[in-house]
């Protein structure tokens, strides 16, 4: 079975940004999505893979996807 294929409607890039300012970003950006639009988010942020996804869940967000390669995370986000 094929995992379906989200195309981002906007895209956070947070490489390099010391935690916890990839989370309180993503939380910013949020409510600004219309329902059914995808926010896609990027950073190297180790902690963040505890935070963005619990936060996002917790204010009513769905969580995609969340992929990581390396250091690398990668959300997408759907109001």
């Amino acid at each position: 079975m094929n995992k379906p294929v989200y195309t981002p409607t906007y895209r956070l890039d947070m490489m390099g940004e010391p935690c916890p300012y990839p989370a309180i970003a993503t939380l910013e950006a949020l409510p600004q999505l219309q329902p059914g639009e995808i926010l896609e988010v990027v950073s190297d942020c180790p902690q963040s893979i505890n935070n963005i996804p619990l936060d996002a869940r917790n204010h009513g967000y769905e969580v995609l996807e969340i992929e990581q390669d390396g250091p690398t995370i990668r959300y997408l986000i759907r109001r």
